[in-house]
Order: structure tokens, then sequence, then C-alpha cells
């Protein structure tokens, strides 16, 4: 997806469940957007 940012509506449709919540936890920094659960990814982003 970084080199093929997707528009709002293919984002969305990827991200939010048929009752429109979030399908995974979801955390943005900055530019970067983490879907879905990683505690080493939740580590590096936080650092």
């Amino acid at each position: 997806m970084k080199n093929d940012k997707p528009d709002d509506e293919t984002l969305l449709a990827h991200l939010l469940g048929p009752s429109g919540n979030l399908r995974a936890p979801t955390i943005r920094k900055g530019k970067t957007l983490l879907v879905g659960f990683s505690e080493e990814a939740y580590k590096e982003l936080i650092k």
C-alpha cells in the first residue's frame, strides 16, 4: 500500500466489518497505519 495508495473507499472496505466497526485493533502514528495486533510492531511503532 506504500507505493499504490488506496482511495478512502477501498481503504474503508478493508478496515471495516459488516457492522461498521473496525475489523482489528488499529493505531495511527504519523503517516503509519497499523491494523491488527503484533506486540513487536506496536513496540517498534511506539518507540
